[in-house]
């Protein structure tokens, strides 16, 4: 019998691609979110639920190789002003789903955290693996709390785990939500000749990675042997962008002009952050393989397509 890959957090933007890819490369997987999601493989088992005490995931995980811990309820912005909707929502269920893991050796985990929201500005210099981390959200605070669990965990117990600290992800399937990616929000803008109310002064910079890259990175990490203990990999493109030179490119890729607001900044919004990508080209031969640009075009593609 073959062993399922447990995929938690199935029905986001970034579960769902992981979960067909990985049917796409024959693995049987077995895809958990908590609202319905249409998978056209047959390797893929559907499971939909609110997962939050020990019971909730016994079962899954129980029957599995590995798990795949996508789930989250919330953003840097959205969880301003709220921290119990960081430690009820995320960390919490996260904590009984590590109580269960506890009794299962054989069980790997890969969790995906955040990079944005936890490292600190570092001047001209990329942020590593190794730098001190600086959570100015809620939302960061409850990924670095849940790192240092999985930590806990892998020593307690001699397991093995992998953190993915992604740079902010974009591509094809992104739905347009608030407070859930500023790509999306900025094409929808311009698909609907609208205002993108934009927070400070456009001069923020980040790394953006396509989607396809990371679903890559992550399907090499679930196929590679995991040493024992918690090991931090970076996500990302290692290129800088600021948000005035991402409009620049939305506007050439899309043929339209891109109408801005600008507002007071966020305390939950870092000037600048801009990962390295030298531990995932050492450990996994990983390099983000989609430009920008080609990205972009891609994405305004896929939205002004009819099969979405």
């Amino acid at each position: 019998m073959t062993h399922p890959i447990i995929v938690l957090g199935a029905g986001g933007f970034i579960g769902q691609q992981l979960v067909r890819t990985l049917a796409q490369h024959g693995e049987q997987v077995v895809a958990v979110s908590r609202s319905a999601v249409q998978f056209e493989f047959a390797n893929i088992e559907t499971r939909i639920g609110v997962l939050r005490e020990p019971k909730d995931f016994a079962s899954l995980v129980a029957n599995s190789r590995a798990v795949v811990y996508l789930a989250t309820t919330s953003t840097p912005g959205s969880s301003a002003g709220r921290p119990t909707q960081d430690v009820t929502g995320n960390l919490l269920p996260f904590a009984a789903f590590l109580e269960v893991l506890q009794d299962h050796a054989d069980v790997e985990l890969l969790y995906l955290s955040s990079g944005g929201a936890l490292y600190a500005p570092a001047g001209d210099s990329m942020s590593n693996e190794t730098m001190q981390v600086r959570p100015l959200s809620y939302h960061g605070a409850g990924k670095i709390a849940a790192e240092y669990f999985i930590s806990a965990w892998c020593d307690q117990y001699s397991r093995k785990a992998t953190i993915v600290r992604p740079s902010n992800v974009y591509g094809p399937g992104q739905p347009e939500r608030a407070e859930f990616g500023i790509i999306p929000a900025a094409l929808g803008k311009i698909k609907r000749s609208e205002t993108l109310h934009v927070w400070g002064d456009g001069s923020a910079v980040r790394d953006y990675l396509y989607i396809d890259d990371l679903v890559r990175l992550m399907l090499t990490i679930l196929h590679k042997p995991t040493p024992k203990g918690a090991r931090v990999v970076n996500a990302c493109s290692g290129v800088g962008v600021s948000l005035n030179e991402l409009f620049d490119v939305l506007q050439d890729v899309t043929g339209v002009s891109l109408s801005c607001s600008y507002e007071t900044s966020r305390a939950v919004d870092a000037s600048r952050v801009v990962m390295d990508p030298t531990l995932a080209k050492r450990e996994y031969n990983f390099l983000a393989a989609t430009p920008l640009h080609e990205g972009l075009r891609r994405t305004w593609a896929w939205l002004n397509s009819t099969t979405h």
